[in-house]
């Protein structure tokens, strides 16, 4: 299963869309691109592989694995990039400005209300994150 980020870079952050089967899911918010810079960058486009995650901090989330020269790479809440995010993504159910955006602890709880089950039956989810066409 691939679900796909399309990805809206502007100075403050970068904004996306989650879609899964040509439907959304949710929105994302991220750090603006600064060549992938550990903690100050959102990562490279290109496909990566989500895997579970869970941490006493961010409890149940996703990890993006195998992204060039970083690591824990994760999904977790945050409406803020550029106060909640160190270089990972966030799921928004609304944007509501550059790298901001509204309700992510259910746009996080949606994500794995639709990706745990497929992820439980051995189904492996890649991202493949692009920039959307002007």
């Amino acid at each position: 299963m691939e679900i796909q980020l399309i990805r809206t870079y502007h100075k403050g952050g970068v904004n996306g869309v989650l879609l899964m089967e040509g439907t959304v899911l949710c929105r994302t918010i991220e750090l603006p691109w600064q060549n992938n810079q550990p903690r100050v960058s959102c990562i490279p486009e290109g496909k990566y592989i989500l895997r579970r995650r869970h941490s006493p901090r961010f409890r149940d989330h996703f990890e993006v694995m195998d992204v060039k020269d970083r690591k824990y790479i994760l999904f977790h809440a945050g409406n803020d990039a550029g106060k909640e995010l160190r270089g990972c993504i966030a799921p928004v159910l609304q944007h509501t400005g550059e790298g901001k955006g509204s309700s992510s602890r259910a746009a996080l709880d949606r994500m794995k209300d639709r990706l745990y089950p497929l992820m439980d039956n051995g189904h492996p989810i890649t991202l493949n994150i692009k920039k959307a066409e002007q």
